[in-house]
This record gives structure tokens, sequence and C-alpha cells, in this order.
């Protein structure tokens, strides 16, 4: 199980610890899910996070 993996497992368990349900639980669980996913996977290595802050230059 790679660290982006374990980063989306735990924004959502996080979620539904804080969330009681609903279409707004759902939304919130998707984002930190997702959130969790890409902070994992830059730890993995997988993805370059800060390539995507910089924008263009030149």
């Amino acid at each position: 199980m790679t660290t982006s993996t374990l980063g989306l497992l735990a924004g959502l368990l996080l979620t539904l610890a804080i969330t009681t349900g609903g279409f707004v639980g759902l939304v919130l669980a998707l984002l930190l899910g997702g959130v969790g996913y890409l902070v994992g996977g830059h730890v993995d290595g997988e993805f370059d996070l800060r390539s995507l802050s910089r924008g263009r230059r030149g």
C-alpha cells in the first residue's frame, strides 16, 4: 500500500469522523480524500506539487 493510498484512506476516515453525513459530508469526504491522496503521492515522489504552484515563467 503506497503512501498516497494511505493518505486517501486517512482523509476519508477523518472526514467520516468529523461529519454526520448528507451531501456536504460527501463532498467534504471526496475533497479531503483527494487532498490526502495528493499529499501522500507527493511524499512518495509520484507527484510534484511544487510544479503546480509555480505556474508559467518566461
